[in-house]
């Protein structure tokens, strides 16, 4: 398999995947185990047969090659903490959204304050981030969290009452296309968080980091 077809078969799975696929993945797609030959017709059979697994160094490789591909058009290749995926860039999103009649839900303060609270604080529990709050968090705020995958138990704190400590999960990274959480930006308060994925942001909050 030359380095064109592995490029093209690669950017393939990263378009039909429609979300991030690790190295790993995208290599078992080339195991020739368990593949049922007697499915395909003969010339997809026989074009099996002859290709030849490719190198971790090889799909390295194919993707630069995607990623420098797309230097001149509207989509990007983006590593995040789960892997890579082809996605629309972040300068065109508010042309890219005009095609929804529904607009992107946006989140509450409270729940954007809690979600950057275990962000920069990671691990932390929950009474830390009230008392870093100086409000109550509620348990809807919590389990919404978790329902998104963004945020997931670790363990428990040594304290008495050993209560939960909360950290990101790699989905979290991933959906703020981040690569891991140093890509997160200087914290200065919970308008930081328009930075990365202003669409979720209240109004109200968005409107302050503008006028600052």
């Amino acid at each position: 398999m030359d380095h064109t077809e592995l490029t093209k078969i690669i950017e393939g799975l990263l378009l039909a995947a429609q979300r991030s696929l690790d190295i790993n993945q995208i290599e078992s797609i080339f195991d020739n185990e368990n593949v049922p030959l007697e499915e395909l017709n003969a010339a997809s059979a026989n074009l099996f047969l002859q290709a030849h697994k490719p190198s971790r160094k090889d799909i390295y490789s194919a993707i630069q090659s995607i990623k420098l591909n797309c230097e001149n058009h509207s989509f990007e290749l983006k590593e995040t903490a789960s892997g890579y995926r082809l996605q629309i860039r972040d300068e065109l999103s508010f042309w890219i959204s005009r095609l929804w009649e529904e607009k992107p839900k946006k989140y509450s303060r409270a729940f954007l304050e809690t979600l950057s609270l275990i962000a920069y604080k990671q691990p932390v529990t929950r009474g830390e981030i009230e008392e870093i709050r100086g409000v109550s968090v509620s348990s809807d705020t919590i389990r919404g969290l978790m329902e998104r995958d963004w945020i997931k138990i670790v363990g428990n704190k040594d304290v008495p009452g050993r209560p939960a400590l909360y950290s990101t999960t790699k989905n979290f990274l991933s959906y703020f296309n981040l690569k891991d959480l140093k890509e997160l930006p200087v914290l200065e308060d919970i308008k930081d968080i328009a930075q990365i994925k202003p669409e979720l942001v209240p109004d109200d909050i968005a409107e302050t980091k503008e006028i600052n």
